[in-house]
């Protein structure tokens, strides 16, 4: 049994930040009631008010009539206990007692319950009363463009199904105005009708508040995020990046590897592609040479019998991401592996066990910097040219991914002198077979 209180307990911590689970649990609800009231409620928090007004019982006076009543003390002498009218106390054991019962038994939850049942008193949104302002609202949304002859313009777009945003896909081409779009131009298309009026935030929750009854919920996916659902500003501002911890900051890089005088300092981060589907790239930032790393889908990836809460499948998961690297950056000598500057991506957070195995330190650019790995990020951009966004990078093998690292390398670089990256990285490595024999003899 969940009332009142248990929601504003959990929308309290929804407010904070929590995940949708972690704030049921905090309310003392179940998971499966705390996704259904996130999910009714289209993540927008209803803003209930911590207690209810004087004027209405609370659920301590509740228990309190209930615990008194259970005692077999009358109504007038609970009444003046609780300092209410005799009428208020038995209207009270009258509307609101077990009614599977009998005789009916007063039970301060489920007269809780019924109360607050009662107490809804939903109002008429403005769109579900007014036709003309709700169809402009929709074509203005959804509308769509055609030809002469009537066949629509562009892909039909997925089906919906109201799970989630839109992967890299088609989607349907529509209008598409904003919410805000439309609340402004509304003053424009009807200046002299006051009726023809609404706020952008009335739009946004007749789309993701279920029970507003305006506009269907699939209409969420002509909005430009596609959102199912709305994201509570507390968890969106949230940083997932835990395993950045100060001792891992840029900052804390050697010098050495500023000025790109000494070789063997590394770039990396990931080229993501459709379905979830990625490589890895690594760039030396002297000498510019690109490593390209493999990282092929997990067996069981998008199979019915994939276990929940499991192992990341999709290629670039923290344990797979740690494997891979380290396969591929310990087949270089260990001169050449001072350093290696990653982007902020939780696919590296096994970077204390990737140290441990290879040796070579780990340093996470700033948030929001990517010119601390123009290297690396100058390379991603090239790379384009052979993986172009919104393909499905798995289909390529190591040896292919090996053929385009291979040709980047051996193109020529201005800032290299004209020299190839492969030209300039066997000199260093040359350089380091000598000094190791000079020292040898």
């Amino acid at each position: 049994m969940a009332w009142r209180q248990d929601r504003v307990r959990f929308w309290a911590a929804i407010a904070r930040g929590l995940k949708t689970e972690d704030a049921g649990e905090e309310a003392g609800v179940s998971s499966p009631v705390a996704y259904r009231w996130f999910r009714h409620a289209g993540g927008v928090n209803p803003c209930l008010p911590q207690t209810v007004t004087g004027r209405y019982l609370s659920f301590s006076e509740r228990e309190d009539i209930a615990i008194w009543y259970a005692q077999k003390v009358c109504v007038r002498e609970i009444a003046r206990r609780l300092r209410r009218s005799p009428s208020t106390i038995s209207r009270e054991l009258r509307r609101n007692a077990s009614s599977r019962e009998y005789p009916p038994i007063y039970k301060a939850s489920t007269a809780q319950w019924h109360a607050e049942r009662r107490a809804r008193r939903p109002k008429v949104a403005k769109m579900a009363t007014n036709e003309f302002l709700r169809n402009y609202v929709q074509e203005q949304l959804s509308g769509v463009k055609k030809t002469p002859d009537g066949r629509l313009v562009g892909p039909p777009g997925p089906k919906w199904n109201g799970k989630g945003k839109p992967h890299r896909a088609d989607r349907r081409w529509v209008k598409a105005w904003s919410p805000q779009q439309i609340s402004k131009r509304l003053r424009v298309d009807f200046p002299d009708d006051e009726s023809m009026r609404i706020s952008h935030e009335a739009i946004y929750q007749a789309l993701y508040v279920q029970g507003r009854g305006a506009l269907k919920r699939e209409l969420v996916a002509c909005l430009r995020t596609g959102r199912a659902l709305r994201v509570p500003r507390s968890r969106s501002q949230q940083k997932a990046w835990g395993h950045v911890t100060p001792e891992v900051m840029i900052s804390e890089r050697p010098a050495e590897a500023d000025d790109r005088a000494v070789p063997g300092h590394w770039e990396g981060d990931l080229i993501i592609g459709l379905e979830r589907s990625a490589i890895g790239t690594v760039v030396e930032r002297t000498t510019r040479f690109t490593m390209l790393i493999h990282l092929p889908r997990e067996e069981g990836y998008r199979h019915k019998h994939t276990v929940k809460n499991g192992p990341a499948l999709a290629g670039y998961g923290a344990v797979t991401m740690k494997e891979a690297l380290s396969a591929k950056m310990t087949t270089l000598p260990e001169q050449l592996l001072r350093s290696l500057t990653w982007d902020r991506g939780k696919e590296l957070s096994q970077h204390a066990a990737f140290k441990v195995e290879t040796g070579i330190p780990v340093y996470f650019a700033d948030p929001r910097s990517p010119w601390q790995r123009g290297s690396n990020e100058n390379t991603n951009g090239l790379l384009r040219q052979y993986f172009p966004k919104g393909t499905d990078l798995s289909r390529w093998n190591a040896e292919e991914i090996d053929a385009v690292a291979a040709m980047l390398n051996s193109r020529p670089r201005k800032t290299l002198d004209w020299k190839t990256p492969a030209e300039a990285f066997d000199e260093h490595v040359l350089l380091l077979q000598k000094a190791g024999v000079a020292t040898t003899d």
